[in-house]
């Protein structure tokens, strides 16, 4: 979570209970260091509430591409298919997408982004299909395999990204510069959830921070969160699939014109029904458990099925969690967890999955795929040394 601040409490009682030990000195001193960024950091954006965003401020027509520049190009105003298809080319063989091209992509779905509601309802017809991916989590040639196994995305071939697509894996980049180029030529045939890595606090430890300023620069840090605090939180598909990254709520009582309400355009916070649609579990039980995250809730069968109940739903699909098989079936067969990132950071040995609707009917038909190998770049190579405070 990055709670600097809280952890600091808990590292300094450490020294006083074992002032000579040198791992525990030591990880008190990095902490204390971070919270003196973080307070730095505090104070400059405390004057800083009128500055004018950076999608706001930036012109990318005025971004020079250089004539040794050999890469993928957009000409003109539009993502073509054409334009896609040679950058995830370039992207597999490891190489960049110039930064003009990049912040355009950037610019213009964040455009697409900010029209939508909170919850998005999507209407698949008659005999269509609908495809919906868990985590990604930057496994760029995982992705690349989905895509090989499924199809790519388009109007008649529509897919729901549910959030994490980015951090842990070290082609976070590619993962999401390819969701937003798609996103840009198929408005209706991508659709993207926010998961609880969409965020400055997660992107700062887990490796896109990283990556984006080693990669391009920290202005396109910046505006990758503010399009971040764009995404929808959550899909209904065809009245009958509520599709979410985390999970259900501290409270009963919750209807879908609630989460309809939720001014989503901000960093997540620590605790309401925005935090909790993203950070909640389900558990094996009734009622309702603390997190084994230390934030948002556990959710039992019991909460899930009263809030199908409420909102006239039939199924729940979520992601957020490592499943051996890619998936889990849990509450008495009303909760799907999906997790699309097989061989997790490169060392869990999970197979990885995508569920199928077909309309009317809307049956999930879950599809279970391996990893496949990339490029010898480890997961997490782009990772803040502050993660090193909680090994």
């Amino acid at each position: 979570m990055g709670k600097f601040k809280e952890a600091l409490k808990d590292f300094k009682q450490v020294a006083r209970i074992v002032p000579k030990d040198p791992d525990a000195m030591k990880k008190l001193r990095e902490c204390e260091k971070a919270v003196q960024k973080m307070k730095f950091e505090e104070a400059i954006a405390s004057g800083e509430h009128d500055r004018i965003s950076v999608a706001e401020s930036l012109d990318y027509h005025t971004i020079e591409v250089e004539a040794s520049y050999k890469g993928a190009k957009i000409e003109g105003e539009t993502v073509t298919l054409d334009f896609i298809k040679s950058m995830m080319e370039e992207f597999r063989q490891q190489r960049k997408l110039h930064k003009r091209y990049g912040f355009q992509i950037l610019l213009q779905v964040r455009k697409l982004l900010m029209a939508l509601p909170s919850l998005v309802d999507v209407t698949v017809p008659e005999n269509g299909q609908f495809t919906v991916c868990g985590d990604v989590h930057g496994q760029y040639y995982d992705l690349l395999n989905i895509f090989e196994l499924n199809g790519l995305p388009s109007n008649e071939n529509p897919y729901l990204f549910n959030g994490d697509f980015v951090d842990r894996g070290s082609f976070s980049v590619e993962v999401i510069f390819t969701l937003f180029a798609l996103k840009c030529l198929y408005p209706e045939g991508v659709y993207l959830s926010r998961g609880n890595h969409e965020s400055k606090s997660m992107n700062k430890i887990y490796g896109f921070e990283g990556e984006v300023k080693a990669k391009f620069n920290e202005r396109m840090v910046d505006l990758f969160a503010e399009v971040f605090c764009c995404l929808p939180l959550a899909h209904v598909l065809n009245g009958k699939v509520f599709v979410v990254h985390g999970g259900l709520f501290s409270t009963d009582g919750v209807k879908l014109s609630d989460i309809r309400a939720i001014d989503r355009f901000s960093e997540p916070p620590d605790e309401g029904l925005m935090c909790e649609l993203l950070w909640s579990d389900p558990f094996d039980g009734l009622g309702r458990a603390p997190s084994k995250r230390g934030v948002a809730v556990a959710f039992g069968s019991d909460v899930t099925k009263r809030f199908l109940a409420d909102n006239n739903l039939d199924l729940i699909v979520r992601s957020h969690e490592v499943k051996e098989e890619g998936y889990q079936i849990e509450h008495d067969g009303k909760l799907i967890t999906v997790f699309s990132a097989p061989n997790y950071c490169d060392q869990m040995g999970n197979k990885g999955a995508f569920i199928k609707f077909k309309a009317p009917e809307f049956k999930p038909d879950i599809k279970v795929f391996e990893a496949v190998p990339h490029p010898n770049v480890k997961a997490m190579a782009y990772a803040n040394n502050l993660l090193s405070l909680f090994g």
